[in-house]
């Protein structure tokens, strides 16, 4: 594992917050207004949504408690096959981002309201190339969209939000067509559910699923939809 990611280190970052690694804590965890633009109602069949905003830890902790959402994976988006590996990532150069893939039913939970919980309470869409303590443009806030539904339904909630001056400053989120996604190694996998007592997830993540829970109760589920239990 990358060093800067030991338990030791880790532990110290969840006190300080204040050094340029790790995983970042919501910085809304409040609702903000739906899209307007949605997908269609009645669609069948299996979709996905590719997001990146921030470590892949916390953005999958969150959305496998959505329900609707049949499989989430964390994992790398943005560049090669051959460097979406956790330790040549976290350079920084290979324009890969920490992302997740996110298998959800739209007769459950529209991509819309996918991309609402992305906005509210997963990370800072108005942060550029990092998340809280996180640093680089591994970090950075994207949308990769797999079809020109959700190209146009991302672009369009993107402007409806920074016409309503949802937040103090313009978001930053860049929406581009999904080239691939990469799984990330095991370990990285259900790390949330896996390490809840870990000072770093307690203090940065924890906060991120307690406010999908308060602020969209009728999307919450209780119990989590684990990678380990799909395989």
């Amino acid at each position: 594992m990358n060093a800067l990611r030991t338990p030791g280190l880790i532990a110290v970052l969840a006190l300080s917050a204040t050094v340029a690694f790790g995983c970042s804590a919501s910085a809304s965890n409040g609702s903000i207004p739906a899209a307007v633009l949605d997908s269609k109602a009645g669609e069948t069949g299996l979709q996905t949504a590719v997001l990146s905003g921030g470590c892949f830890w916390g953005m999958q902790g969150v959305y496998q408690h959505v329900k609707g959402v049949k499989q989430v994976l964390s994992g790398y988006a943005g560049g090669a096959k051959d460097t979406a590996e956790y330790e040549t990532v976290s350079t920084g150069t290979t324009g890969h981002a920490e992302s997740v893939k996110i298998t959800f039913d739209p007769k459950e939970v529209s991509y819309g309201q996918i991309l609402r919980i992305f906005f509210s309470v997963a990370h800072d869409p108005t942060e550029l190339n990092y998340q809280g303590p996180d640093s680089g443009t591994q970090y950075r806030s994207e949308i990769w969209v797999a079809n020109a539904e959700q190209a146009a339904i991302a672009r369009a909630y993107v402007a409806q939000l920074d016409k309503a001056s949802v937040y103090p400053a313009k978001i930053v989120t860049r929406v581009d067509p999904l080239k691939g996604f990469y799984a990330a190694e095991g370990y990285h996998q259900d790390y949330l559910f896996n390490h809840p007592d870990q000072p770093y997830i307690a203090y940065n993540d924890i906060p991120k699923v307690e406010a999908l829970k308060k602020t969209y109760p009728t999307l919450w589920r209780q119990k989590p939809v684990l990678v380990a239990s799909a395989s």
